[in-house]
């Protein structure tokens, strides 16, 4: 029996706004992490934050909206919520540095079961090799989620026992979600918490390139 399709990208962003708490300041990274302000769940408010200088941060703006003098770190047309600030770049990057971020989201190229993380460059791949703010937001963060497909385009486990690709940080990543499964990062390992509709842990562990954890039967994502 062909396995069941994968979670689309904005499937993956819904699934990991649940993750975060209301009141929550946040940083949303590149790619799908990005799509997160459009998903939060009913009643929860997040202030999102951006490294240009703006915590307050709501949706992409629809089209028609648009204020290009209103723009996230990925120059994309933004809204802001009430409440909303602005500031200068440099302490935008210093409360990511002294630790006032609640929880970020970022993509990533690999996670180890340690919860190591590389999403900075792919050495040998064109389009890859600045590190950015990653490496301040992966440290500085209190609570780090990475949002990502569970392999690459080729199969190959994005989800590993040791990164092999360059680190961003070390032992920084507390919850992976991907378009197969969510997965705790602790002690023993990383903990199979719930698989995408129509997977099995088993089919996930099958992909995955280290050992995932988990007792009797794994729940189903659900979408709010």
């Amino acid at each position: 029996m062909p396995d069941k399709p994968r979670l689309a990208r904005e499937q993956i962003a819904q699934r990991a706004a649940q993750e975060l708490t209301d009141g929550a300041y946040v940083n949303l990274g590149w790619g799908i992490p990005n799509l997160i302000a459009d998903y939060l769940p009913a009643g929860i408010t997040v202030y999102f934050h951006s490294e240009n200088g703006i915590l307050g941060m709501g949706r992409r703006a629809k089209p028609g909206e648009e204020d290009y003098d209103l723009v996230d770190a990925m120059k994309v047309p933004v809204t802001i919520i009430p409440g909303a600030s602005f500031f200068h770049q440099a302490d935008a990057h210093l409360m990511t540095r002294g630790g006032h971020l609640d929880a970020a989201v970022l993509g990533a190229f690999q996670v180890s079961e340690k919860g190591d993380l590389a999403n900075w460059k792919i050495p040998g791949a064109k389009g890859t090799g600045n590190i950015g703010g990653a490496m301040d937001i992966a440290a500085g963060a209190k609570m780090l989620i990475v949002c990502m497909e569970h392999t690459t385009k080729d199969g190959s486990p994005k989800i590993v026992k040791e990164c092999t690709y360059p680190l961003t940080a070390l032992a920084c990543v507390n919850t992976i979600v991907t378009d197969l499964a969510v997965m705790d990062v602790k002690p023993e390992g990383l903990l199979l918490r719930e698989v995408a509709p129509g997977w099995t842990a088993e089919k996930v562990q099958a992909v995955t390139g280290a050992a995932l954890h988990f007792k009797g039967h794994v729940r189903e994502m659900s979408f709010v």
